[in-house]
């Protein structure tokens, strides 16, 4: 047996498969990343199919998995056709190792060894408008404009008329505003007066008068 072709070996291959695979879609450019995933790439398919394990049907599957991430890459869409290539690219390769459990297996580990390696060297990457699409990078913060909920503190002190029964929520007229409140766990009646005694995000809790 051709040391090649030996499962560590193979597993190996195609872990460098991954990761170049990997550092193309977040960088989207032809770097030394790739040209490492071809060589892999041609060692893994070439010793197969000379040791007679793999036939042109699989390699032309990995084919236009590879064709369909260089499109998404060169000219962006929603995403469709990178997951197309993937799925073509673990497909063809399920393939070439047989189809079975120790194919999985094989096929996970390359993935997880892929994956670490992936880990250690992201921050480093550049990234590409493929990756944008698999990461969220907005936060919704208050610089940003957005505000889950203000806090209107200023209205803690504050005394008003009950517009409708506290039961316990309701509503309260505060000088010229309208403030949906909610009362100190107590029915208040229409028209009684109350005061503000706490103000947490949209929840203002207000207090029955004398």
């Amino acid at each position: 047996m051709d040391i090649v072709t030996l499962p560590v070996v193979q597993t190996l291959l195609l872990a460098i498969m991954f990761l170049a695979l990997l550092v193309e879609i977040k960088t989207g450019g032809m770097g030394g990343g790739i040209m490492l995933g071809i060589v892999a790439a041609g060692v893994f398919w070439g010793s197969r199919y000379v040791e007679g394990l793999v036939d042109l049907y699989q390699i032309a599957i990995f084919l236009v998995g590879i064709l369909c991430i260089i499109v998404e890459l060169l000219m962006p869409t929603v995403g469709l056709l990178a997951g197309v290539g993937v799925a073509a690219l673990l497909y063809s390769v399920l393939l070439a190792l047989g189809g079975d459990i120790s194919a999985l297996t094989a096929m996970g580990l390359a993935l997880v060894l892929a994956i670490a390696g992936f880990a250690l060297i992201v921050k480093r990457l550049p990234s590409s408008r493929l990756w944008a699409k698999f990461v969220l990078h907005d936060r919704s913060t208050s610089q940003r404009g957005f505000v889950s909920a203000e806090t209107p503190n200023e209205l803690v002190g504050q005394e008003g008329t009950v517009l409708t029964e506290l039961r316990p929520a309701g509503s309260v007229q505060l000088g010229e505003r309208i403030v949906d409140v909610v009362s100190e766990g107590a029915f208040v009646a229409k028209g009684e007066r109350v005061r503000v005694i706490a103000a947490n995000g949209a929840r203002v809790v207000v207090r029955r008068v004398g």
